[in-house]
């Protein structure tokens, strides 16, 4: 496993897969599938696709995800959000074998040269997240089997504050000391990627890097005012890209998804 690998980030979808409209205004389905052709059409493809949560509007929806989702010529992985119903979601991914038969969704995926650890969350009725002491020690135990692993830990509520403070309210509010410890002492993680938050934000922690994704749907507002309220905005939705390869950190990029025009040099 010393080639290099390209990870693709899809966060909080919201799908409605019958086209209906959320917030009135905002088509999550065409969202879905303008991203899935984004991504297909990426040269060079990425290897691989994690969906940090959110996937669905509700649980009608699973079904109509898994059929879009077999359009991506990579394989994909998915973990629940807040938004997210367990039950439905486990039993429409269950044939892919991936998702832990019962209890949370935490799993391993090995097959590429970061290693991938897939981390829930979730707390059911709420809207905000929590590391608790099980799963906290999962993580801990996968951590410690292979500790020289480049590794990338994806999550959906971000372990830490962004700024964002109408959405930091609603973080996770549980686990997140504890969880800074575990990572200190397991420099093999490279990033912990992140959705819950709809931008895109950067932060240093426990001598890593924390990155949220934009959602392909809507974005939040950016306001940084302690007292500011909640709401989205039409940004362009974006699709975050990270490219690893052997004696290079991961490097992270943001590939936007739509047309803007055809390249154009800088001379002639």
């Amino acid at each position: 496993m010393d080639e290099q690998m390209i990870l693709a980030q899809i966060s909080d979808p919201h799908l409605r897969a019958d086209g209906g409209a959320l917030c009135n205004h905002v088509d999550s389905l065409a969202a879905m599938n303008s991203c899935i052709k984004h991504l297909n059409n990426l040269r060079p493809r990425p290897d691989v696709v994690v969906i940090t949560g959110d996937l669905v509007n509700g649980p009608e929806d699973y079904p109509g995800l898994k059929h879009m989702l077999n359009d991506l010529t990579m394989p994909c992985y998915v973990i629940p959000g807040n938004h997210d119903f367990p039950v439905p979601m486990r039993d429409s991914f269950s044939e892919y074998g991936y998702l832990p038969a019962d209890g949370f969704m935490n799993y391993v995926v090995e097959d590429f040269p970061l290693r991938l650890i897939m981390l829930d969350t979730g707390v059911p009725g709420q809207v905000a997240g929590a590391m608790c002491g099980t799963r906290l020690r999962w993580l801990d135990e996968r951590l410690s089997e292979k500790p020289k692993r480049p590794t990338v830990i994806c999550m959906h509520h971000p372990p830490t504050a962004t700024g964002i403070v109408y959405m930091d309210r609603h973080g996770l509010l549980n686990g997140g000391p504890a969880m800074e410890k575990i990572i200190r002492r397991h420099p093999q993680v490279e990033r912990i990627l992140c959705g819950h938050v709809h931008r895109p934000v950067t932060i240093g922690w426990a001598g890593t890097i924390v990155s949220t994704a934009p959602s392909i749907s809507f974005q939040m507002l950016f306001d940084l005012r302690e007292d500011a309220a909640s709401g989205y905005v039409m940004e362009p939705p974006a699709c975050p890209i990270f490219l690893w390869r052997p004696g290079m950190k991961s490097a992270g990029h943001l590939s936007f998804i739509g047309d803007y025009g055809p390249p154009r040099p800088f001379k002639g």
